[in-house]
């Protein structure tokens, strides 16, 4: 039987994922492509005597590569030479998609094209010509709703009969001069002509993205000749480029006769154009991040996780394991097992019954809002306050998942385009972005003292981020992105979409993450029979009771806090309860633990996503903040004999 590749192609939210489901069914493995943390999906499609390795790759707007999304999926084409291509395009934004077409066309690559969602465009009264877009392209053209697997039997087909398309729009003269000046500097590049043209303009655009092959070479002649054709141009290379391509795909769609109907009175558009309101956008904003932290805040973290540790696990499983632990006759494989920092006590009962939870109702919630379509108009009213930290709009998705758990929102930090900004939702989220179960014990001891002490905290909370985020945009070297977002319509979620993407995240959990867990619990469980984790209370005990002004009981809350916010800041509760804490030693105690040092778990992602340096790096300056923010505002509380 014949192997080969196809590549499913596309911009973000035109329904790809679900296209690559009923392609491959449930033979799909999810790995990081080599050198990122851009993640791509593969799977098994057999169409007649070929057997196809199917790859999903990441959303992109262009094949001229200004991103990691962008240059991961230009170079999967690269390293297929036979590859097909499967161009998914949203049969309601035509404009955006085919652009893609032409540079495909443009590469000399073999490719058909699923217009998927046209049940949407045939309600919303869009007018397309499918034969006539096909005539114009030469390549075969399919009508697809891919979450109901309609059209996927004629796919089978057009994959069968993928063409190198006939229709290119040309550069402008300059650009093409310039082109193919840096493709004689080049020489023998392993690739074809049109490839590597593509390269040699890809190159004027970002110079860093040439594929590693060609890294090696001579590029100092090249670089002239680029650096020569972007001063001549008063805006960017790659925004002339994009708008000559517009400008061929605008005359394309007329030909054709693409048109829209009146949908001017319709609900959904309505709502999707008041979510971006400047007023009423903020109000709808609010509403559903109330709703979402009421599912998984309350709900999750709250009865479900309530019901998973202590009915399932604490009063049931726990039990039967330690029973079970009893009759091995070794006090430390039972410890090892059962014991303060056991696999099934510690580490299971940690992520599966504490954290699982959260994070599933987070994934259904999470699926409903992308769904629905609300997920990029959320990031759009985010934007503004997030320019201000050296982000965009985007960075409001991980910073919601984390208050649902730093862990899988610092996996979900690959949603930025760059490693500049990956880096800093990062930081953030480590630095300041308390999990829902943490939340909770902070706001019960701060609702025990006045309503200043809440104040002060939310404030100085921001502020440390707000600053930290600023500097760190300036200091950390790299690009910030572009804010690009592509705004699909405000639609009705469908309910088995939402369970098929929810089942795959959480299957995505238990393989990625809990392993995370047991292994942490396995170190902790080395460091408490060493007795280092003595060693290290006794160290930070005067730096507690001096600098900070707390209890040298509150050394163990900081501890435990490594292990487990939630665990720190119930362990600071009890001290409060205990009467061993006053007003502004809460506050001060609260501030620390909200900024100290992220848990474990979060600490073996961060260097899974960031690498090993980067992590110890800003692990030890957010101890060094946490401490330092704490020592101030004991100071300047003490001193002002603010009564809390």
């Amino acid at each position: 039987m014949q192997n080969d590749t196809l590549l499913l192609v596309g911009n973000p939210n035109v329904g790809k994922s679900a296209l690559f489901g009923k392609l491959t069914g449930k033979y799909v493995t999810v790995s990081n492509y080599p050198g990122t943390t851009v993640d791509i999906s593969h799977g098994k499609y057999k169409n007649g005597d070929i057997e196809y390795d199917v790859i999903d790759s990441p959303g992109i707007y262009s094949l001229l590569p200004q991103s990691e999304d962008e240059i991961v999926t230009r170079d999967l084409i690269l390293e297929h030479p036979d590859v097909k291509v499967v161009l998914v395009l949203d049969a309601r934004n035509l404009h955006r998609g085919l652009v893609i077409a032409h540079q495909l066309n443009e590469m000399k690559v073999p490719f058909c094209i699923a217009l998927n969602m046209m049940d949407e465009a045939v309600a919303q009264k869009y007018h397309i010509d499918i034969e006539a877009l096909a005539a114009e392209l030469g390549v075969p053209v399919v009508a697809t709703v891919a979450t109901i697997g309609s059209g996927i039997k004629e796919l089978h087909s057009a994959i069968t009969n993928s063409a190198v398309g006939e229709c290119q729009g040309e550069c402008p003269v300059d650009i093409e001069t310039s082109a193919a000046k840096i493709v004689e500097l080049l020489g023998d590049t392993g690739f074809s002509k049109h490839i590597t043209r593509f390269l040699a303009i890809g190159y004027m655009v970002e110079p860093g993205s040439l594929p590693e092959s060609l890294k090696p070479k001579d590029l100092s002649g090249i670089a002239t000749v680029a650096e020569d054709m972007r001063r001549q141009y008063s805006v960017s290379i790659s925004s002339t480029m994009s708008k000559c391509r517009q400008k061929h795909v605008s005359k394309l769609l007329n030909r054709i006769d693409y048109s829209a109907g009146n949908k001017t009175g319709d609900f959904a558009v309505t709502l999707g154009r008041l979510s971006m309101h400047p007023v009423y956008g903020g109000f709808i904003a609010l509403a559903v991040l109330w709703l979402v932290y009421q599912f998984v805040g309350v709900f999750g973290a709250g009865m479900l996780v309530d019901f998973m540790e202590s009915t399932l696990f604490e009063g049931f499983l726990n039990p039967l394991a330690t029973k079970a632990a009893d009759l091995i006759p070794l006090p430390a494989v039972r410890d090892f097992l059962v014991g303060d920092y056991g696999i099934v006590t510690m580490a299971l009962t940690y992520s599966l019954a504490i954290i699982l939870p959260v994070v599933g109702t987070f994934f259904i919630a999470f699926g409903i809002l992308e769904d629905s379509g609300y997920m990029p108009r959320l990031a759009v009213m985010a934007n503004k306050v997030f320019r201000k930290m050296g982000l965009h709009g985007k960075a409001v998705l991980p910073m919601i998942l984390g208050l649902g758990c730093d862990t899988m929102a610092t996996l979900t930090a690959r949603i930025m385009d760059t490693k500049k900004e990956r880096i800093l939702v990062t930081l953030l989220l480590a630095l300041g972005v308390p999990c829902s179960a943490q939340l909770a014990v902070i706001f019960g001891m701060l609702g025990s003292i006045s309503a200043l002490g809440l104040i002060i905290w939310i404030g100085v909370v921001s502020l440390v981020m707000f600053i930290t985020g600023s500097i760190a945009s300036k200091i950390l070297p790299g690009e910030n992105s572009d804010f690009i977002l592509e705004l699909p319509p405000i639609r009705k979620p469908g309910i088995m979409n939402i369970i098929a993407k929810t089942g795959s995240r959480v299957e995505w959990y238990l393989k990625e993450a809990v392993p995370l867990f047991i292994l942490g619990t396995v170190i902790l469980f080395a460091l408490d029979r060493s007795g280092v984790l003595v060693v290290i209370r006794d160290f930070a005990a005067p730096v507690v009771q001096v600098f900070l002004g707390l209890p040298e009981q509150a050394t163990d809350a900081f501890l435990v806090g490594f292990l487990r916010r939630d665990y720190g800041a119930a362990g600071l509760l009890d001290l409060q309860q205990q009467g061993l804490l006053d007003g502004t030693q809460v506050v001060v105690s609260l501030i620390i633990i909200t900024l100290f040092v992220p848990c474990i778990a979060n600490f073996f992602v961060m260097i899974k996503e960031r690498g090993l340096l980067i992590s110890v790096v800003m692990s030890i300056f957010i101890v060094i903040m946490a401490v330092t923010v704490g020592g101030l505002m004991n100071f300047v509380l003490t001193s002002l004999s603010v009564v809390l």
